[in-house]
């Protein structure tokens, strides 16, 4: 290595997943590491860019798998390696890791990280799975070093082969950047006037308790069992509202009748994408998540932050998020009467909410220290580096 700046690349297959490193970025340029994102083009790149202060380099890479637009794709990459000559490359989530991996190895870079965010396999079938199960382990293979975001997930990719158990590992307790419980999601910075004014501007009663779900309004975050669930949490317990907080997405969309029939109900408040979450948390007493797969979902995290019980499922991932009857509860997936019951011992008892939510808060300020993750990833990157120059790898080059 010489005394130039070591030079990292961030990948995303789309740019709105660059928020996962947000802040990791500013500190690894803090550390002297001069650090570039790519993925594909659009004003939330050049967003990131500006936010951040690195330079971006948009390449478009569709989400599927499609074999012709693929090959340009890492072309594209290729030539941004080129030009940058990293000695890191960073990709996440599936696509990417495939294309970033494979980019990499053509260039010659000498640290590959694939960062595993979730499996989108694990919902998958036929040969939808077979595809996805192929891209996983070959940007596996191709990588120097695998990360999860959870050690649930490492599990499965383990046990289903996609990844030898000694070349994937999880940092520290897990997730991709930690979580901010002393700035942004810290429930003392938001006084009790942010909870009203919130519930006035969506119509929710003062004293009411509120159920909130945070996500992409489609079948795998559980919206149908959701939706079974209220059907009967609303006879049972009039006090009782539901905020739902997201969009649709046409990939995997919800029933019609499903989502006309919650738009329908008054106790149930749709608020579309919100970007100033905190204050929507302060003003609900709960979180249900009962989704079908996750990686490490951050909107558990958050909640837990702000001092919030969890409800959420029985599935790599959410096993990592919430500690059951500690932090909240996890339930089987695709059960609305579990679900259902789960919601119903929080509605009833505001002494549970608040016990489980403070030992939430707890452990996020325990085991999600931002700046514990940064240093986590900074001094993975150096070990990484430190073996490559040891084995007179094209390190040396750089």
């Amino acid at each position: 290595m010489t005394n130039s700046p070591i030079r990292l690349v961030h990948l995303t297959t789309v740019p709105d997943s660059l928020c996962f490193v947000a802040g990791q970025v500013g500190y690894m340029k803090s550390r002297g590491m001069e650090v570039h994102a790519v993925s594909s083009p659009d004003a939330a790149l050049d967003d990131f860019g500006r936010a951040e202060g690195v330079e971006v380099h948009g390449v478009d890479m569709p989400r599927a798998i499609t074999p012709v637009q693929d090959i340009g794709s890492i072309r594209s990459i290729c030539r941004v390696f080129r030009a940058v000559r990293p000695h890191i490359v960073h990709s996440h989530t599936p696509k990417a890791g495939l294309l970033g991996t494979i980019a990499a190895r053509i260039s010659g870079v000498p640290v590959r990280i694939y960062h595993i965010h979730g499996l989108p396999l694990l919902t998958a079938t036929g040969t939808k799975r077979a595809l996805l199960s192929m891209s996983e382990r070959t940007a596996s293979r191709l990588a120097t070093q695998v990360l999860c975001v959870s050690n649930s997930v490492r599990e499965v990719v383990v046990a289903d082969g996609l990844c030898p158990s000694e070349k994937v590992k999880v940092l520290l307790s897990g997730s991709i950047n930690g979580i901010d419980s002393i700035g942004k999601f810290n429930p003392n910075n938001y006084p009790e006037g942010t909870r009203r004014e919130v519930r006035a501007k969506f119509g929710i009663p003062e004293d009411a308790v509120v159920a909130g779900f945070v996500g992409r309004i489609v079948r795998d975050k559980g919206v149908i069992e959701l939706a079974r669930a209220w059907r009967t949490l609303r006879q049972a317990h009039p006090e009782l509202h539901l905020v739902v907080v997201g969009a649709p997405e046409p990939q995997d969309p919800v029933p019609p009748e499903i989502e006309d029939e919650l738009r329908a109900d008054p106790r149930v408040h749709m608020l579309g994408l919100q970007f100033d979450m905190p204050p929507i948390f302060r003003a609900i007493d709960m979180l249900v998540l009962p989704t079908y797969r996750e990686g490490f979902p951050l909107v558990p995290m958050e909640a837990a932050a702000m001092a919030l019980p969890v409800v959420a499922t029985q599935v790599p991932g959410c096993f990592d998020a919430v500690e059951d009857r500690v932090t909240g509860t996890l339930v089987p997936p695709r059960d609305a009467s579990a679900l259902a019951e789960a919601i119903s011992h929080y509605v009833n008892s505001a002494v549970l909410r608040k016990a489980r939510g403070e030992a939430g808060r707890a452990r996020m300020l325990r085991d999600f220290r931002q700046q514990d993750m940064w240093e986590a990833v900074y001094q993975e990157y150096m070990r990484l580096l430190r073996g490559m120059v040891a084995e007179k790898s094209p390190a040396r080059a750089y």
